[in-house]
C-alpha cells in the first residue's frame, strides 16, 4: 500500500542543548505579558471560528485572511508553551507575533484547504468525541481541543504536565534534558495540536490515532499507510 500522505498540520521543533537548571521555574513568571496577549487572542480564535463556520457552511472556503490570523494563534501558543510550560524546550524568550519565525526553535504551519465539506462542518465536533477523551487524559480534565489554549504545563494534571514535570526534574539534577521524554512530548503536543485544526474546522483530514514522537514529522515513507 502506498505511504500516507503528510499531515496538512506541520510542527517542528529542536531541543535547546543549553538548557539552564533552574530557569523552567520562572519561565511562567517571565511569560506573563504573552499570557495577557493570548488571552485576547483565544477570544477572537473563538470569533473567528464561529465566522469561519458559516463561511464553509455558504462557500466551502475557509476565508484566507482569517485561516492565517488562526493559524498564527496557534503558532504564537505553541511558543510560548515550548518556552515556558509544555515542553520547556528553550531559554529563548517567544517573539510577540503571529507570524513564523524562522530563527525560533519551534514551528507551526497548517496547509491551506482549497475547498473544505460543508457536511463535515456540522458534525466534527461529534466525530472527534473518541479524540477528546484521549485529550481529556493528556491534558487533565476537559473534553474540548479548545483547552489547547488553556495552559497544562509542568504544574498541570494530566500525562503531559507529569512528563513535563518529569523532564524538568531530571535537567534539574543533571542538567541534561532526557531526549526521550521531549520526543515523547512533542509526539503529544502534535497530537492534541491536530485535533485542535479538524474540530476548528481548519482541515477535513480526520487526525490520526497515531502517536509521531520526536521535533520533527515524520516523512511520508515513515507514516503507515492508511494512519
Amino acid at each position: 500500500m502506498p505511504p500516507a500522505s503528510p499531515h496538512p498540520l506541520r510542527v517542528e521543533a529542536t531541543l535547546d542543548p543549553r538548557l539552564t537548571r533552574w530557569m523552567w521555574l520562572v519561565k511562567w513568571l517571565l511569560a506573563v505579558p504573552h499570557y495577557v496577549v493570548l488571552f485576547f487572542l483565544q477570544i477572537a480564535f473563538l470569533l473567528v471560528s464561529v465566522v469561519a463556520f458559516f463561511s464553509i457552511l455558504i462557500t466551502a472556503r475557509y476565508p484566507r485572511p482569517l485561516f492565517d490570523f488562526n493559524v498564527g494563534v496557534i503558532r504564537w501558543k505553541t511558543r510560548v508553551d515550548y518556552y515556558a510550560s509544555v515542553v520547556l524546550g528553550t531559554d529563548e524568550y517567544p517573539p510577540f507575533t503571529l507570524k513564523d519565525v524562522p530563527g525560533y526553535p519551534v514551528h507551526v504551519d497548517v496547509a491551506y484547504p482549497a475547498r473544505l465539506s460543508r457536511g463535515l462542518v456540522l458534525v466534527k465536533w461529534l466525530l472527534a468525541i473518541p479524540q477528546f477523551l484521549l485529550i481529556a487524559v493528556m491534558v487533565g480534565g476537559g473534553l474540548t481541543t479548545y483547552r489547547y489554549l488553556q495552559d497544562y504545563g509542568p504544574l498541570s494534571f494530566g500525562v503531559i504536565g507529569l512528563l513535563s514535570l518529569i523532564a524538568v526534574a531530571i535537567l534539574a539534577f543533571t542538567g541534561t534534558y532526557p531526549r526521550g521524554l521531549f520526543d515523547l512530548l512533542m509526539g503529544l503536543v502534535r497530537w492534541i495540536l491536530r485535533v485542535l485544526v479538524y474540530v476548528f474546522l481548519m482541515t477535513d483530514e480526520y487526525p490520526p490515532f497515531r502517536l509521531d514522537t520526536g521535533g520533527h514529522e515524520p516523512s511520508p515513507a515513515m507514516q503507515p499507510a492508511g494512519g
